[in-house]
């Protein structure tokens, strides 16, 4: 069981606690476990088989929570999950995701009416029923209706949307709103905003240059020619569903909420509950509206998000980080660390051509990446092994070396000073070996190895597999080290705290694939290799010149994972890249 269904099941305790109205700081407790199991680089399962004690030097999980999760791990089931769920019907756990229906009103719902699913709740409602109920009336009758038909249109529209998906979505998006004129400030926020790799939908937040022109840039809005569905339209927030099936957001709000707004609804659950808390620590209170003195209601700032973060005693947190991680305490001591840039990033170690399943020449790939200002790029196609990808043999591979020596004549007679490295993408076979022979391998700038069979090893096998391959000494870079693709493959069982020890040991960097449907590392392996000092290179994986646009993603997964420059493999210049390769070899 992987550490999400985890989490999962401590999110229901933690709402199935509440509905019964338990103390709320057993509530937390639990919903805390499953933010803390759910983050965690490494794999709960891994942990426990090693020495299940080691889970109480976790923060946030006590001995209660650690006898919970070995129980799940062992047997499938909580039985404290299973007891509540006795107590209380399941279908309440889906009442509350109908806006406006809060744990005090879903208990007030079951004991009075035995409203035990969404369809009771829709019943109840049109018959009447609810206004006899103490704080409810026709009003909150005619609302709990039109939250569940917008539930029932989120649920027909919900899907997880991958980052490369999204955010092109929401850039065009943005232009069509820009287009009405009225507008001053307008910036995305949500999850897209810390650039998570999947999206569940898109929140704009604008600000008007006039009053009154809230309702022109929410007509405007509508009349998007993507928009499938309007769910709502008002004149400070209207919701549509896109042809794809994007659900995007629109809020109008004053120019002296912006940044409070924005700070509001970009930073993660966890990372804006423990602001909040702070704030309240501090005698203020923090909405979307702005941070107030809590005596008196005096607004002392939401302009800005610096001046939010200000106003709580924090230097401005970047977007990616705000996931209550750490960022806050170092943001406290002003001791954030200067997250990586694109401009950072010299060159590109993974880039496949013609020779294999590329569509570009060697010559035009070089030539893309000197258009972007890099300083190098590792030829790295696939060997032999991959047969449908049309993998290089021996013979092959000699004939690309030759080529790539004639593109950098070329390039030198012409004064441009850039290198193309030569490289492979070499396989891992099953038994750990590697694809091309030491001597082959060691007469290349830049080995890549990656597995691309066999995905169904079991964890230990897997990774003996490429722990194996890592010992020879010949592999520079590990690529895509856990093989997943968003959406469609899982990872595949490794242990990744175990291959990281090894990269370290034998010098070798674990890449970041910045191909949209890898995005592999994730933030929280990358949190890790950082913490333990294995280089990480953000690479492409490009089959073809536009590919290279990929590092975008990349570059922000690594904020993500709290990357610095000099974390980085290819943010070296290529002199001192050039050292690093070959003191590895």
């Amino acid at each position: 069981m992987e550490n999400t269904e985890i989490a999962r099941i401590f999110y229901e305790i933690a709402d199935l606690l509440e509905i019964k109205g338990e103390n709320p700081f057993r509530v937390r407790s639990y919903r805390n476990a499953g933010l803390v199991i759910e983050g965690l680089p490494v794999s709960v399962k891994s942990i426990v088989e090693r020495d299940e004690r080691e889970l109480e030097k976790i923060k946030g999980i006590g001995r209660s929570i650690r006898e919970k999760v070995v129980e799940i791990l062992r047997t499938g089931r909580c039985t404290f999950q299973e007891q509540l769920l006795e107590e209380l019907p399941r279908g309440l756990l889906e009442i509350l995701r109908i806006s406006g229906v809060g744990p005090r009103k879903v208990e007030l719902l079951y004991k009075r009416l035995d409203i035990k699913t969404v369809d009771d709740l829709e019943r109840a409602a049109m018959k009447g029923l609810l206004r006899g109920l103490p704080g409810m009336g026709e009003k909150t009758e005619k609302k709990i209706l039109k939250s569940i038909e917008d539930y029932r249109n989120l649920k027909i529209a919900a899907q997880r949307f991958r980052l490369s998906v999204a955010y092109p979505y929401a850039a065009a998006y943005v232009d069509h709103i820009k287009e009405v004129g009225h507008i001053s400030q307008i910036e995305i926020a949500g999850s897209l905003r810390r650039w998570k790799d999947t999206i569940g939908d898109v929140d704009i937040l604008v600000t008007c240059r006039k009053k009154g022109a809230a309702m022109d840039v929410m007509e405007h809005f509508v009349s998007y020619p993507e928009v499938r569905d309007v769910l709502a339209k008002g004149e400070t927030k209207s919701s549509v569903v896109l042809n794809v099936g994007l659900q995007v957001d629109l809020r109008v709000l004053d120019e002296g909420s912006f940044g409070a707004a924005l700070q509001y609804f970009t930073g993660s659950k966890a990372h804006n509950i423990a602001i909040r808390d702070r704030a309240k620590r501090l005698g203020l209170k923090i909405s979307e509206y702005g941070v107030f003195k809590e005596k008196t209601g005096r607004k002392v700032a939401g302009r800005t998000e610096e001046e939010v973060y200000t106003a709580v005693g924090l230097v401005w947190i970047p977007p990616e980080i705000r996931e209550n991680h750490g960022e806050i305490e170092l943001a406290e001591k002003d001791r954030l660390p200067h997250l990586v840039e694109e401009k950072d990033i010299r060159g590109d170690l993974h880039a496949h051509t013609h020779y294999s399943d590329g569509t570009n020449t060697v010559e035009e790939m070089a030539l893309k990446a000197i258009e972007r200002g890099y300083q190098y790029l590792a030829i790295t196609d696939h060997s032999k092994a991959v047969g449908i990808a049309h993998g290089l043999d021996e013979k092959r591979i000699r004939g690309q070396l030759e080529e790539i020596d004639r593109v950098n004549q070329r390039l030198e007679q012409r004064g441009i000073e850039f290198a193309l490295l030569k490289g492979t993408e070499v396989d891992i076979r099953a038994d750990g070996t590697l694809d091309h022979s030491p001597e082959v391998l060691g007469e290349l700038d830049c080995v890549v190895a990656a597995i691309h069979s066999r995905f169904d090893m079991p964890q230990a096998q897997m990774t003996e597999r490429i722990i194996r391959a890592l010992s020879t000494g010949l592999v520079h870079i590990l690529a895509h080290p856990t093989g997943r693709l968003i959406g469609i493959r899982e990872p595949y069982h490794v242990d990744m705290e175990a291959i990281m020890d090894c990269a370290k040991q034998y010098g070798v960097a674990l890449e970041l694939n910045s191909y949209p449907e890898r995005l592999d590392l994730n933030d929280s392996h990358l949190r890790l290799a950082k913490d333990k000092g294995v280089l990480v290179s953000i690479g492409t994986d490009s089959h073809s010149v536009y590919h290279l646009e990929h590092i975008t993603y990349g570059v922000h997964t690594a904020r993500r994972g709290w990357l610095e420059a000099k974390d980085v493999l290819n943010a070296m210049p290529l002199d001192r890249l050039l050292k690093v390769l070959k003191r590895k070899g």
